[in-house]
């Protein structure tokens, strides 16, 4: 065979072929191994970048928080210009240590933010332990009550009444009962009883009973001893130790200081009379008496009203009517007191009328002077 054949037409076609085939792979490889190389220092480029903009952040932030700190601080001074101290530690500081103190207050559970805070508050605790000082001063308690007027006595004769009490409750309801009363002036001492109650047929059922006994001296009756025994209560005490100068109760473990003149519930009456029977003009002005009662004591201040006429069963009566007007904080009730000049100024009418509106009047129907042995009555017509 000939090398002719084998490089005829076709087969050279062939050949030629393969050979392009050959060369289009070896150019595609060549370019591919060529962009590879040119891509790789892009993405390295790429890589550097991002690490140089992570790196950028923490200076950008700072300037950021710049602006704000300006328009914290301003209301941070709003809130603590109650202590004295704060506000001129806020103002001088409006630059880089203004920012640091506005960050905290946003940040209020964090640390750093307690020790500014403490080094603020100090401050004030001194002067709030200052205002508190003089809260003492009001301790010292109230001065007790000034010693009454000494009053020209005389006081009234012996003497023996008999009274009639009308009532009428808060809700309208009336009824009348009956009423004893016993003065014993023996000179240097007296005895004093009051009895209150309803009248039946034969016996009297007695509601209230009122003992008083004592001494007389210059400044009139001075009680020692007084009791009050109400009907289905247990009867009470009040006792007046001139030389111990107290007055204490049965009732309560209560000890008053005693001033000269003080009476009890009963022997009020009894004293005004003195008082006006010694001298007619020292009812002109206030009369205080510092009077003992259940559980306590009260000062009684009487005004003169004036000269009344009162309708009894002894006919009609001059009188001088004395008042004891409700005084809030200490009594409620008005104590009414009619004096008869006529009659030794004994005590003809009382009246008590309480908060609630219920009256209570006692009013004499026959007096019996022992002393002179004559008796003042006038029988029902």
């Amino acid at each position: 065979m000939t090398p002719a054949p084998f490089f005829s037409p076709p087969r050279r076609r062939t050949v030629v072929f393969i050979v392009v085939i050959v060369l289009l792979h070896v150019l595609a490889l060549d370019w591919l191994n060529s962009h590879a190389g040119m891509t790789r220092p892009a993405q390295d480029v790429t890589r550097v970048v991002d690490m140089e903009l992570i790196a950028a952040p923490p200076k950008p932030l700072p300037v950021a928080p710049a602006p704000p700190p300006p328009p914290k601080r301003k209301p941070q001074a709003e809130r603590r210009p109650p202590p004295p101290p704060p506000p001129p530690l806020e103002v001088p500081l409006p630059s880089s240590v203004a920012a640091e103190l506005t960050a905290p207050p946003s940040d209020v559970p964090e640390g750093p933010v307690a020790p500014p805070a403490a080094a603020v508050i100090p401050a004030p605790p001194p002067q709030a332990a200052a205002t508190p000082e003089p809260a003492p001063a009001p301790a010292p308690p109230p001065p007790p009550p000034a010693a009454p007027l000494h009053y020209k006595i005389n006081v009234p004769a012996s003497a023996e009444f008999d009274m009639q009490v009308d009532r009428r409750d808060a809700d309208g309801t009336k009824w009348t009962g009956v009423a004893a009363m016993s003065w014993q002036n023996k000179g240097d001492n007296y005895q004093l009883k009051l009895e209150v109650g309803l009248s039946m047929l034969i016996t009297r059922i007695n509601l209230l009973v009122l003992t008083s006994t004592g001494i007389i001296d210059d400044s009139g009756i001075v009680p020692v001893t007084a009791t009050e025994k109400r009907k289905g209560r247990s009867q009470t005490a009040t006792h007046f130790n001139a030389a111990q100068k107290t007055i204490t109760f049965s009732a309560s473990t209560a000890s008053v200081p005693w001033l000269p003149g003080a009476q009890d519930k009963a022997s009020v009456p009894f004293q005004l009379a003195a008082i006006g029977r010694g001298d007619v003009n020292q009812l002109a002005g206030n009369i205080d008496i510092l009077v003992g009662e259940e559980a306590d004591a009260t000062v009684f201040r009487f005004k003169l009203v004036g000269e009344e006429e009162i309708e009894t069963k002894m006919g009609r009566l001059v009188t001088w009517h004395l008042s004891r007007p409700p005084k809030p904080g200490s009594y409620s009730s008005q104590l009414d007191i009619w004096l008869a000049p006529s009659l030794q100024w004994y005590p003809v009418q009382i009246r008590n009328t309480e908060a609630s509106g219920a009256l209570t009047t006692q009013t004499v129907s026959k007096i019996t002077v022992a002393a002179p042995s004559t008796t003042m009555q006038q029988e029902n017509k």
